[in-house]
């Protein structure tokens, strides 16, 4: 690597480069914050109930409800279920619990399936639980899905009845579900009446002037039928950087509602030492001849500012989606952007076109192989959810002119080769988009 493009600064858009210094201090810096090396969700691990205790109550009742849950079902309304599993006689079990990172399951619903079914060691098994997400039922089966459980599950969180239901009717539902074996005919036919119903809403139009028009009571239906995709759990934001508008698909509040906070110094330290790998690898590139190896030192700079001024989850994710793209310059062959949904998933394996339930406009979007597999199944994904002006929000969902992120998808909404995101942190969006965000916040207070 050519020394004459080492500076004794991070670079700033025209001077950049990577001093040998300033990546030795870098070094020692990283090495610090690292510390031991141990873990981050170690540091909140052990939390809530463990698959010992929730196996060992089941093996009495069928009904294990957590201590946190006592006031959405209550004792009543447990035995009420208990009851309503026996006179089934199927092998149904429910276990509702508060998933979030750092718990037993590591606030998966799928680990707490996978984890319970062996420890209860039952070959017939039919386990309806809590989701990550609000509302939400999981279903799993075994050894097959004869009784059509996982869309029975699924279902509950469409039924227009249910829009207003505790826990226990929700609970109770899917059990009558399972019982009738009609799960999957409940669960096509409720989805194709919201995507009827919301495809055909009215889109607000705008007049010459760019403001909105036709703010009557045709338009409160509109945005009241669009409260009713609570029941969707699907959205996104699309923003081409060569369009002057942007189509946006929304998350309800409610799908988010028990989501957890994550371990915020966890990921600092991973964004940290994934940058400090990229500085490593732009050090020993091959010198300036190297193709991509501007982009890479662009990447680099960009991941530095970013995870300098990052005051949150959103902004360290993307310290993660900035060396990620930096790592595919310096690759033979360019690669795909993080997975849209959560970049946390890891390097996308596939671009997808996606339409949400109840819209009409598409969207291609780079997908790792999970959040692929549930867009096939028509299920919501796993997404990256924020905190936006006192709200729990999917990242994609906070307006475009306050969030580098949900303008661009952490890479996957970018509009072509030229359009980076080192290149938007590097044109000042990022800072913009910063500022733009906390004059909002100051004119909400």
């Amino acid at each position: 690597m050519s020394s004459d493009r080492l500076t004794s600064d991070r670079p700033t858009g025209a001077s950049r480069g990577l001093a040998a210094g300033l990546l030795a201090a870098l070094l020692l810096a990283c090495t610090a914050l690292l510390g031991t090396g141990t873990p981050a969700r170690a540091e909140t691990a052990g939390t809530g109930p463990t698959a010992t205790t929730i196996a060992e109550a089941l093996a009495t009742s069928p009904v294990y409800v957590d201590p946190s849950y006592a006031a959405a079902v209550n004792p009543a309304q447990q035995q009420a279920l208990v009851d309503q599993i026996a006179a089934t006689g199927m092998p149904i079990k429910v276990v509702l619990v508060p998933l979030k990172k750092g718990d037993a399951f590591d606030g998966s619903s799928r680990t707490l399936a996978a984890v319970i079914k062996e420890r209860l060691g039952q070959q017939q098994l039919i386990l309806i639980s809590t989701d990550e997400y609000g509302k939400w039922l999981n279903g799993t089966e075994w050894p097959t899905d004869a009784h059509q459980t996982r869309d029975a599950a699924s279902a509950v969180g469409f039924l227009r009845e249910l829009n207003d239901a505790g826990l226990a009717a929700r609970v109770a539902k899917a059990v009558e579900l399972i019982k009738a074996g009609n799960g999957t005919e409940v669960y096509k036919a409720e989805t194709a009446r919201i995507d009827k119903e919301h495809s055909a809403r009215p889109e607000v139009k705008e007049n010459a002037s760019g403001s909105s028009s036709g703010r009557g009571p045709g338009t409160l239906l509109a945005v009241a039928a669009v409260l009713v995709l609570a029941a969707v759990g699907a959205a996104f934001l699309v923003r081409r950087r060569r369009s002057p508008r942007h189509t946006a698909f929304t998350f309800p509040d409610a799908v988010f509602a028990a989501e957890q906070a994550a371990d915020e110094a966890g990921l600092r330290r991973q964004a940290t030492a994934e940058m400090l790998a990229l500085g490593e690898a732009v050090e020993h590139g091959g010198g300036a001849a190297t193709p991509g190896l501007s982009r890479a030192l662009d990447a680099y700079d960009a991941a530095g500012r970013v995870l300098d001024a990052a005051r949150g989850l959103p902004d360290l994710v993307g310290v993660l989606a900035l060396t990620a793209e930096g790592r595919s310059a310096l690759a033979p062959a360019p690669g795909l952007p993080l997975c849209f949904f959560d970049p946390r998933h890891g390097t996308a394996v596939r671009r997808t076109t996606w339409r949400p339930l109840g819209r009409r406009e598409r969207a291609d979007v780079a997908v790792c192989e999970d959040c692929g597999q549930a867009l096939r199944a028509r299920r919501s994904p796993q997404v990256l959810a924020v905190r936006d002006q006192g709200r729990t929000v999917p990242y994609f969902e906070v307006p475009a002119e306050r969030s580098l992120w949900a303008a661009t998808g952490y890479g996957s909404l970018l509009s072509g080769p030229d359009d980076t995101l080192a290149a938007r942190v590097g044109a000042g969006e990022f800072s913009r988009a910063r500022q733009q965000s906390e004059d909002h916040g100051a004119a909400k207070d």
